[in-house]
């Protein structure tokens, strides 16, 4: 082998050992980097303890009216409906509340819901730690399902807003119903 030859051989071993380095430490730093992205950017806390995490206190001198709105897109042969319209909720407060849906083709059909917090300018202080639209929704044919949602309104809630909306619209998932049929397999969520 000559001299060049194994320089060249040299090198590439460095870069490839200093590739592989870097791509385990970038694993590791994937977890802080999601969380803070989720947690400062997008204000989704991850943790299911995320009030007591963050030092909130419950805020009893104050009432939020929380309403409720399911929605699904007309190529999804499903229904989806809040168990309750609103709630009243204190600031600080972790709260639970649940959705149901319903498959009602033939199929097993995959759905994600897409939320959003009306008005606008209070969706920073809308946490959820726990929601379906983190994951791929799977309903066999016929099948129905109870789905949680877990939140707190931020006590930061500017005092004139007294009413937030949660709206969740549910959308058919092509190309991953398209694997699933693939697959044959029709259970739980995808992850």
């Amino acid at each position: 082998m000559t001299q060049q030859a194994t320089s060249l051989n040299r090198s590439l071993i460095r870069t490839a050992g200093a590739v592989v380095l870097a791509s385990f430490f970038f694993g590791f730093a994937m977890v802080p980097l999601y969380r803070v992205v989720c947690e400062h950017v997008l204000g989704i806390k991850l943790s299911g303890e995320a009030a007591n995490a963050t030092g909130l206190v419950e805020d009893t001198s104050r009432v939020v009216s929380v309403q409720f709105v399911a929605n699904v897109n007309s190529k999804l042969p499903w229904s989806f409906t809040p168990e309750q319209s609103s709630i009243e909720v204190h600031p600080g407060k972790l709260t639970e509340v649940w959705f149901d849906a319903a498959n009602h083709s033939d199929a097993a059909i995959v759905g994600n819901a897409v939320p959003s917090v009306a008005p606008n300018s209070a969706s920073l202080y809308f946490n959820k730690t726990e929601c379906f639209c983190f994951t791929e929704q799977v309903l066999a044919a016929g099948e129905s399902r109870r789905m949680p949602v877990r939140f707190f309104v931020d006590p930061k809630l500017p005092a004139q807003v007294r009413q937030l909306t949660l709206s969740y619209t549910f959308f058919a998932n092509e190309a991953a119903t398209e694997r699933l049929a693939d697959t044959g397999s029709a259970r739980g969520a995808v992850n």
